[in-house]
């Protein structure tokens, strides 16, 4: 019996000392885990840290350089500069009486000023003011002397295009985008690299990198994404054109929220090399970058630029289709689809005021207007956008997305403010039959931006309004469809928004570019001649 009790014992005791050492070695390989997770946490603090030190440096070598260049041209008229569109630019400039230094410095110093309240540059290109010394040699092209801001994920050579998350960093572009080689040729001097958000597929504008980009009319509000921060140096003042990317509204929700225009192209029209996803292999809903300005000539101006013959040779996949200047300039009547709510998502009052004011002055213009209805957008949201942007359960997305990215910044997929955004929808028939076109209004969603990402069509935003304080009062009985979270959020999101801009978004058919365009001019000389 005492050797069944010895052996008891003995066993409680190595099962003791086994707990003990089973708990020590569990301790150990936490402190392991902590120790290598404070070392990860200190590299991923040290690349950030080294991105933020160098656009500091670049930012201060600029103003330097601004100074200098003030200091020699006391004399020079910067905003008289500013205030021109880029038309009465290039045509000043390919005259004479402006000269590319002038227009250069006088942008770089507002960008400068934008950039310190709205913190909307992830860098200034030094390498411009070197392009800047040799531009004579681009004299005939159409953007001669233009300085054009670009979004951080268009390559630029010896540069990074981190798209917002950490992993990217320090790989910096091996050779410039295709837009940008075509951009150089044609006389435009890229100059800054513009803010977006952790991973671009996001309505804000914000990144642990960077930081927070703002409304150029209310600091408190988002610019928008994922062009977040060309539409806040343009809407600014500090870019007088600007290339942007959409893969779901990235350039027209940033441009509708910050007063300016912007246009997504067919998918395929102008290039994408070196135009950096987050992630590569999605098929399903297309991306495609893009201008953005303060009105739709210049965004035409643009386009005619990049649709030409360095580009067709630099990216053979892209067709040799010229701008067609024809259509863009037509003056025919159009019949015009249009519709005031989805039945997925309730547009505020001010979207509903907008489309109603936009609709009248459009037939008293003599176009022909038609009630418009979507089908199936229940299903459109959940089977083709979400599964289809998302269609490996968001597997890629999240590697590069790194744990101190997510610890960084938190609030993902979810627009601080989402203020207004509005769209017209522009459908052209075959002419032997009719010539009909659709329009209508719709806030910032997936059902009225994303839908034209996956259909290839192009599509624009042009502002037409602002919201009053009565639409504000309106707002207050707001209900939503469904009364659920999304229509509780979206209430909360456009609130408080007096003042801030309302745009309307114009869709045509795939390769209908031009056309889409044109209706955009239209309705924007429309709005003018209205406010006069």
């Amino acid at each position: 019996m005492e050797n069944v009790k010895e052996f008891v014992q003995k066993m409680e005791m190595d099962t003791r000392v086994a707990a003990l050492m089973t708990g020590a070695a569990c301790a150990v390989g936490a402190l392991v885990l902590l120790v290598r997770k404070g070392i990860s946490h200190k590299k991923t603090n040290d690349k950030i840290q080294i991105a933020r030190d160098r656009r500091t440096e670049s930012l201060q070598q600029a103003e330097l350089a601004v100074l200098r260049y003030k200091e020699s041209r006391p004399s020079i008229d910067s905003a008289r500069i500013l205030n021109l569109s880029l038309s009465e630019l290039t045509k000043q400039l390919k005259s004479g009486s402006l000269t590319p230094e002038d227009v250069f410095y006088s942008y770089m110093e507002k960008t400068l000023d934008v950039h310190k309240n709205l913190n909307c540059c992830t860098g200034v290109l030094l390498e411009s003011f070197d392009q800047l010394k040799t531009i004579a040699s681009n004299k005939d092209g159409l953007l001669y002397g233009v300085p054009v801001s670009i979004k951080e994920n268009i390559a630029y050579k010896n540069h990074d295009s981190s798209c917002g998350v950490v992993i990217n960093l320090d790989q910096p572009a091996k050779e410039d985008s295709v837009l940008v080689q075509v951009l150089k040729r044609q006389g435009a001097i890229p100059f800054v690299k513009t803010n977006l958000p952790q991973g671009l597929l996001n309505y804000d504008c914000g990144n642990p990198i960077y930081g927070q980009t703002v409304n150029p009319h209310n600091f408190q509000k988002t610019s928008g994404g994922s062009s977040g921060g060309e539409g806040a140096l343009v809407g600014g003042g500090g870019s007088v054109l600007g290339l942007g990317s959409d893969i779901g509204g990235s350039i027209r929700i940033p441009a509708a929220f910050c007063g300016i225009s912007g246009f997504k192209p067919t998918a395929g029209r102008i290039s994408s090399q070196g135009v950096k996803p987050i992630y590569r292999g999605q098929k399903s809903v297309l991306s495609s970058a893009g201008p953005m300005a303060k009105d739709v000539e210049s965004l035409a101006l643009c386009m005619q630029a990049l649709l030409c013959d360095h580009m067709f040779s630099l990216d053979p996949t892209i067709p040799p289709i010229p701008f067609n200047v024809q259509v863009y300039e037509s003056t025919k009547p159009l019949r015009i689809g249009y519709l005031e709510n989805d039945g997925y998502l309730q547009p505020s009052p001010s979207m509903v005021r907008a489309i109603r004011e936009v609709k009248a002055l459009l037939e008293q213009a003599g176009h022909t207007l038609v009630p418009y209805s979507p089908l199936k957008i229940s299903y459109l949201v959940t089977e083709l956008l979400i599964k289809g942007v998302f269609a490996d359960g968001a597997a890629t997305l999240l590697k590069k997305l790194s744990v101190s990215d997510l610890w960084e910044h938190t609030v993902y997929y979810h627009s601080q403010s989402i203020e207004k955004q509005w769209y017209y929808q522009y459908k052209p028939q075959c002419d032997t039959v009719t010539n009909q076109y659709l329009f209508s209004a719709l806030p910032a969603a997936l059902t009225c931006t994303m839908i034209y990402n996956l259909l290839t069509f192009p599509a624009g935003v042009v502002p037409v309004t602002t919201v009053t304080a009565e639409d504000e009062q309106e707002l207050q009985h707001y209900t939503g469809i469904y009364q659920d979270r999304w229509d509780r959020l979206f209430k909360q999101a456009v609130s408080q928004s007096e003042g801030l801009p309302v745009a309307v978004q114009c869709v045509a058919l795939p390769w209908q570019d031009e056309l889409c365009l044109r209706f955009m001019k239209e309705v924007e000389q429309l709005v003018k001649q209205s406010r006069k």
